[in-house]
């Protein structure tokens, strides 16, 4: 057994390849790369013009069951899958979203994976990387700062200035920004209003970023944002200001993937970072296209559970994209079972079969959306150090007696080759398993039953309640022409409903929108549930209590 050390110690004690020699695994010529550092680099959008007649590879999604305080280790599972595949002589590349600052420093940590399946440089990945997200957060307050200064200047569009709903962003978690006043201080300084900041993954400029598929789209998709209304209710568009060119020109080089590596030296492409319990939450079609045209195999994940990533991965990022998963990996985990069976955090180190028995109905739901969408699947039991092999063997004899391919997985204390089984799984069903990939619902189908079907078909609800304001909302997306878009929803990761407190499988309930709101340039309906909200707080114990450098500018604590 390797020696438990942070995964922040594992990182700093592994020699990293220089990021050159990483790309010639991939046969990515000098020109195409551009360096930051020995360790890190962007890819040249050029290269799909040299890869265009090269077949794509098979892309696998990794999702998993709802999160609990618990943790499932998905990212890692994700890493460890794709050190696995290597190890097992196929050429894998891990494709992965960008952590935001604000639950790196707020509840989670670090977000790169962990333990001996973690993506590095894990320091600079969890802090500025490559400068992406200061990007997407510049290019969205210039936006905010046009509309403004639009209005100040005379107000050419009769923009209504109650009815602006483009917000700022920060990329931390700050709750104090969540309803703000501005222009205060006089003419000189514009006209007063109610505003408010979002955090820099739910903006809308993330998803566009991260769902356009060249520079070209991605201006066309700027253009089509809207970010205000006027007295007649007519939408305004960034187009309409004139300054797509400029947000695109802040962009040119966010929208290039970053190339980095695993802890054992395979390729990793970081890159993008929406929010998956409120944008769509899964990282840059870009990367995922690139992927496919470097490797033959893409190990990607999409946030949270199947009721939120996978959903959202399906119907909006493989649209965009004109792909189709080869199949998916469900994450679950013991201890994280045993929770949404109704065992306490602090049981969680004592065997608790009932429990356990209990929470399985969440996985089996979980199961159940991935087989709608008609895709193959595996699930990987990610182990835990308070894991019993009583409590292991319940979960894999669980899905040995019910026909689900399933594997152990250890990748966190062993590395790819505590990936090898799953590996092995993967493999087979790729290979041996059809598949009749479906959506649940059509573009054409009403906005009501794109939402009705989501409730109903991934988290079991009975039906879709609308409020009076959603439904007024809903009116002025028909009448702009927006209802053939698809819906993303907002919601809670901890629970198939819109209620965190519901965990396990709850039943007879109804999933309540309370607003919905178009995303034009993104290409989606973003329909609000519960108290989700685009602004997070920090914890009492925010994680960044236990960070710090030392000396020698190491970083500590990012877990």
């Amino acid at each position: 057994m390797k020696s438990r050390l942070s995964d922040i110690e594992i990182a700093q004690s592994t020699d990293l390849k220089p990021i050159a020699e990483v790309a010639r695994q991939l046969s990515i010529d000098d020109e195409e790369l551009e360096c930051f550092g020995c360790t890190k680099a962007k890819i040249s959008l050029k290269i799909f013009e040299r890869l265009k007649d090269k077949p794509d590879g098979k892309v696998i999604l990794v999702t998993s069951i709802n999160p609990t305080p618990a943790g499932e280790g998905k990212s890692t599972v994700t890493v460890g899958l794709s050190q696995a595949l290597w190890q097992a002589g196929r050429q894998s590349i891990v494709a992965l979203r960008e952590p935001s600052l604000g639950p790196t420093m707020g509840l989670k940590g670090g977000a790169a994976g962990g333990g001996y399946a973690q993506v590095l440089p894990m320091d600079d990945i969890n802090l500025h990387f490559t400068g992406d997200m200061h990007a997407i957060t510049s290019a969205n307050n210039a936006l905010a700062a046009f509309i403004d200064n639009h209005i100040h200047q005379g107000n050419e569009l009769n923009i209504d200035i109650r009815k602006i709903v483009w917000k700022r962003t920060l990329d931390l978690n700050d709750r104090a920004l969540r309803e703000t006043v501005i222009a205060l201080g006089g003419k000189a300084n514009g006209f007063p209003r109610e505003d408010g900041f979002d955090i820099t993954v739910a903006s809308e400029i993330m998803a566009v970023l991260c769902l356009a598929t060249d520079l070209d789209d991605l201006k066309k998709r700027l253009a089509a944002m809207i970010v205000a209304y006027t007295a007649d209710q007519k939408p305004v568009t960034v187009e309409m200001l004139g300054v797509q060119g400029a947000l695109a020109l802040l962009l040119k080089d966010a929208i290039k993937p970053n190339l980095v590596q695993t802890i054992e030296g395979t390729p990793a492409l970081v890159h993008g970072g929406p929010f998956a319990n409120i944008a769509h939450g899964a990282n840059s079609l870009i990367a995922t296209k690139m992927a496919a045209k470097l490797a033959d195999y893409v190990v990607t994940e999409a946030g949270f559970g199947a009721d939120l990533g996978a959903e959202k991965f399906m119907h909006i990022k493989t649209r965009a994209g004109g792909f189709t998963p080869g199949a998916v990996v469900i994450v679950a985990t013991v201890r994280a079972l045993k929770m949404h069976g109704g065992a306490s955090a602090e049981d969680l180190k004592k065997e608790g079969l009932e429990p356990l028995k209990k929470g399985i109905e969440n996985l089996e739901k979980h199961i159940e959306t991935i087989s709608a969408f008609g895709l193959p699947y595996v699930v990987a039991v990610n182990r835990f150090v308070h894991d019993t092999e009583k409590e292991l063997e319940t979960v894999l004899g669980w899905c040995r007696d019910h026909g689900h391919p399933a594997a152990l997985c250890n990748v966190w204390e062993e590395g790819g080759k505590g990936g090898l089984d799953l590996a092995k799984e993967v493999i087979h069903v790729l290979e041996n398993k059809d598949h009749q990939f479906s959506y649940l619902y059509e573009l054409t189908d009403s906005v009501e039953d794109k939402l009705a079907k989501v409730s109903r078909i991934v988290y079991g609800a009975e039906g879709v309640k609308l409020t009076e304001k959603a439904k007024k909302q809903l009116q002025e997306i028909k009448k702009n022409g927006l209802g053939n878009l698809p819906v993303c929803v907002a919601k809670t990761q901890y629970s198939l409903s819109d209620d965190p407190e519901k965990t396990g499988r709850p039943k007879d309930f109804f999933i309540t929108v309370r607003e919905l709101k178009p995303s034009a340039g993104a290409g989606f309906i973003v329909a609000l549930t519960g108290s989700i909200l685009t602004m997070p707080g920090l914890p009492k114990r925010p994680a960044a209590l236990q960070m710090d450098v030392d000396e020698n500018g190491r970083a500590k604590g990012l877990f």
